[in-house]
């Protein structure tokens, strides 16, 4: 019988966390948690970690009362991205029909791919070979007929597994489940389903689906009715290209202090310069934002006459936008550098200087990159973002 089973839902098992160990064996075991600020909130647990109750999105504090002796990491933006990156072009050796949900996790399509790979389930196996031989962490993968079940198989595989429900499971496999498990039932909706007496999926299956579009509407009720009966038609939708990249910090306090903002623009800078040269992009239109400490904020962009990817090029203008808002020693909260209107390499009309230098920003920005990739990020960058510690 034909394998039906050709949708792959493909995540990273505590990704983040993962990555900032791949450095670090010794925190290998060990309760790592990625975040460190004071206002911080997690982004991401090792499975150890996760023992002591400790979840993305829980602020630090919280986490350091659950587990004081848990190992509390800086973020590594940038790392992430290279990880992923690399993550999806595995993805993307297998099957052109590659849908990324976020960094560490995208759908699958492998239907055209088994005359010439195999089965979905040889396939699957050899993603979370490669993910694991050439980038040292692990995946968990859930195959299914539709895109809604292979993501719920994926997350009751976690970590480092891999389920498959087919076609004639789909029913048993969802009926199961509580009512939350669906996609679109939020806090407020399993709320209404609670006082209907619709705790699993199964009894929301079994009512009317009229019920059900009186109680949460026409739209809601039909979509979720259809997904009890294991009912997606949607397809895996390889994602339009990226329309920008930026990055930003909280600071762990209220900063007033123009130089130590400014050098936070710098480093943030550097971030966006590193994934735009990564992804072989460059933009032309750079944005800054400015969150002060009473949670109101401002934006600010310019867009330049040629699209760029260098980073000295970036905070120039990052820095001249914020020193315009004249803030006479505001105090900030959060600061973001973006850029937008990214064109591929191959779009670029370079156009020639005379008497232009050979060498330039260009040039040390590459020589930072390799030193980057053969060292790890932060081995070489501007004095200006060195601790007097170092």
């Amino acid at each position: 019988m034909r394998d039906e089973t050709t949708i792959l839902h493909v995540d990273m098992d505590a990704f983040y966390a993962s990555v900032s160990i791949i450095e670090r064996p010794e925190l290998r075991g060990k309760a790592v948690v990625v975040g460190t600020g004071p206002r911080s909130v997690v982004l991401s647990a090792s499975y150890e970690a996760r023992a002591f109750g400790i979840h993305a999105a829980m602020p630090v504090s919280m986490a350091r009362r659950l587990a004081p002796q848990a190992v509390f990491v800086e973020p590594e933006h940038e790392r992430y991205a290279e990880v992923s990156d690399a993550v999806m072009e595995i993805f993307e050796s297998f099957t052109p029909l590659v849908e990324p949900l976020s960094l560490d996790e995208a759908f699958l399509d492998v239907e055209g791919a088994r005359k010439l790979i195999g089965s979905p389930i040889e396939i699957a196996k050899r993603i979370r070979d490669r993910v694991a031989d050439e980038q040292q962490i692990t995946c968990s993968v859930g195959l299914a007929t539709t895109k809604f079940v292979a993501k719920l198989a994926s997350g009751h595989c976690k970590p480092d597994g891999i389920l498959v429900v087919e076609k004639l499971e789909t029913i048993s496999f969802l009926h199961r489940l509580p009512v939350s498990a669906l996609w679109g039932v939020g806090g407020k909706t399993e709320e209404v389903l609670k006082r209907f007496g619709l705790l699993t999926i199964s009894d929301l299956a079994h009512t009317p689906v009229e019920t059900l579009e009186r109680a949460l509407g026409k739209a809601q009720g039909r979509h979720l009715y259809e997904l009890a009966w294991g009912r997606d038609d949607r397809k895996v939708v390889p994602n339009e290209a990226e329309k920008s990249i930026g990055n930003e910090e909280t600071f762990a306090r209220d900063v007033d202090d123009a130089e130590v903002i400014l050098r936070e623009i710098l480093r943030l800078s550097e971030r966006t310069g590193h994934r735009l040269r990564l992804r072989e992009l460059k933009g032309r239109t750079i944005s800054i934002k400015v969150k002060f400490a009473d949670f109101s904020q401002l934006t600010r962009s310019r867009t330049l006459n040629e699209a760029t990817n260098i980073t000295q090029e970036i905070y120039a203008v990052a820095k001249s936008l914020y020193e315009g808002l004249n803030l006479d020693r505001a105090r900030v909260r959060l600061v973001g550098v973006r850029i937008e209107g990214l064109i591929t390499k191959d779009e670029v009309a370079t156009q020639l200087i005379l008497g232009a230098p050979d060498h330039g920003w260009s040039e040390l920005d590459s020589a930072v990159d390799r030193a980057s990739a053969r060292f790890g990020r932060g081995a070489l960058r501007p004095a200006r973002l060195v601790k007097p510690t170092e």
